[in-house]
């Protein structure tokens, strides 16, 4: 019995030092978790302040090499047109209605982006494409999008898919009880003095008795830093037959 109970007592002595020895691993593994969350934030990336445009091409314009660079990577920016602020500025000069049996409905934008009465009339059925004329400033937009959500006049529901461009098919088979809403990226441009001019993919307008009629619509363009450049609220109708006023 003396010898058992010595060998029982070694290994107890054995487990409690192994239950130390456990805890004191983790409370070491938890201390490291904690230095290495220390030093992620201490190595997390410090941007420095921000400069506008032209003083990042002002920089090191003396650098051949770094100029060039910069030429590949911003395109070709009309210095004339930067100004000293980092927010990029774009004016919208007009939208025209793009149809291969008509001429071109051009259709300037009020300053307050609210057209008075009727802005225009589609002609039922017709293909036609949206064509933007806008002007950049000061800085690079980045990632300009197009929104655009259309309500029949006096019915206002739960949008659809924005994804869908086939809003003719859905006006047909919903259009007294739901909108049609789309998303659709322009692109990314540089300053320039000379306008831009962006053609939107070809769409269909609705065409049959349910689809005729006056409709309400809201278009906004809204770059990656989700600033809104420009804001439309305006009326249209969906007729037989082309407007004979535009």
């Amino acid at each position: 019995m003396g010898l058992v109970d010595d060998k029982n007592k070694e290994k107890d002595a054995r487990q409690e030092s192994d239950g130390d020895g456990g805890a004191a691993r983790d409370a070491s593994s938890f201390n490291t978790a904690d230095q290495d969350d220390d030093n992620d934030a201490e190595n997390k990336l410090h941007l420095g302040p921000q400069c506008s445009l032209k003083e990042q091409l002002e920089k090191d314009k003396d650098d051949e090499s770094l100029r060039k660079w910069k030429e590949q990577l911003l395109g070709s920016v009309d210095i004339n047109n930067i100004g000293e602020t980092l927010d990029p500025e774009v004016k919208f000069i007009s939208v025209a209605i793009v149809a291969p049996e008509r001429p071109d409905i051009v259709l300037s934008i009020p300053e307050d982006g609210k057209p008075h009465g009727l802005w225009f009339t589609l002609k039922e059925g017709c293909h036609y494409r949206l064509k933007f004329s806008f002007q950049v400033s000061n800085n690079i937009v980045s990632g300009l999008k197009y929104t655009n959500t259309v309500w029949k006049s006096g019915l206002r529901g739960k949008p659809l898919n924005p994804y869908n461009a086939n809003w003719s098919k859905t006006c047909l088979k919903r259009v007294c009880c739901s909108v049609f809403s789309t998303k659709d990226m322009i692109g990314t441009f540089s300053p320039q003095q000379e306008p831009y001019t962006h053609e939107m993919p070809e769409e269909t307008a609705p065409s049959g008795f349910m689809a005729k009629g006056s409709y309400t619509a809201k278009s906004k363009f809204i770059d990656d830093d989700n600033k809104c450049h420009l804001e439309i609220n305006y009326t249209f109708d969906i007729r037989k037959d082309w407007s004979s006023k535009e």
